[in-house]
Parts: structure tokens; C-alpha cells; sequence
């Protein structure tokens, strides 16, 4: 069974165009939820910045998280190494830092070939 793979990449430091960004991504993750689809939904790039912000109570996007926080499968380890974002992931939130595919000079990061290789859909944000 296929699923839908919601990557969130933008950047939380870029503005309203960013917040706008992962509004939508999780927005979308809602819809699929009350629609019973498979998805995750995983931080990747400057996105790794992303869930410190979100588990805010008083972030605007705080809700659409919660709903959806289920359907998260955590964070690009790699990614959160590079953007900073490594301790805040840990310290902050409850997510997995995923290391799955090994490249060098990396500490591993989220494999998004798998999910073509299953015939997965990948929506970017």
C-alpha cells in the first residue's frame, strides 16, 4: 500500500512565506488524516529546525502540529547536524533523529529514494 511522504524543507527563519510553508504541509497531513491515508511526515534541510518552533504552545501552527504529530517520523539527523538544530530536536521535542542512509560526511540522513522506490508520493514544502 502506497503512502504520501510529507517532506518539510523550508526554513522557520524565513517569515511569513516559511510559516506559510509548513501550515500548508501540515494542513495537508490533516486532511489525509480524517481521510484514514497512510503518510508521515519528515524535517529534512532547514525544515530540521522546524519542530522546536512547532511544539511551542504559542506557536500559530501549534495545533495543526498536534493533530498530526502521530504521523511524524521524525528528523533528517544529518540535516539537523548541519542546520543546528541536533540538541534543540533532542532536548525540545520527542522525535527520532533518522540516520538511515549513510553518506559521507554526514552522520546519516532520511533515505527519500526509499519512498520512490515504494511508489510513494512525495509532497515538498
Amino acid at each position: 500500500m502506497s503512502k504520501t511522504a510529507i517532506v518539510i524543507l523550508s526554513d522557520p527563519n524565513n517569515g511569513e512565506d516559511a510559516l506559510g510553508r509548513v501550515f500548508n504541509a501540515l494542513l495537508l497531513g490533516i486532511g489525509l488524516k480524517q481521510k484514514n491515508e497512510n503518510f508521515e511526515i519528515v524535517f529534512q534541510g532547514a525544515g530540521s529546525r522546524w519542530p522546536a518552533h512547532l511544539v511551542k504552545e504559542d506557536h500559530p501552527a501549534n495545533g495543526a502540529y498536534k493533530a498530526v504529530e502521530d504521523h511524524v517520523r521524525g528528523v533528517c539527523g544529518g540535516c539537523a547536524d548541519v542546520f543546528g538544530a541536533t540538541q534543540s530536536v533532542e532536548t525540545e521535542t520527542s522525535l527520532d533523529l533518522i540516520r538511515e542512509l549513510k553518506i559521507e560526511g554526514t552522520g546519516g540522513v532520511v533515505d527519500l529514494a526509499q519512498y520512490v522506490a515504494n511508489g510513494d508520493n512525495l509532497v515538498i514544502f
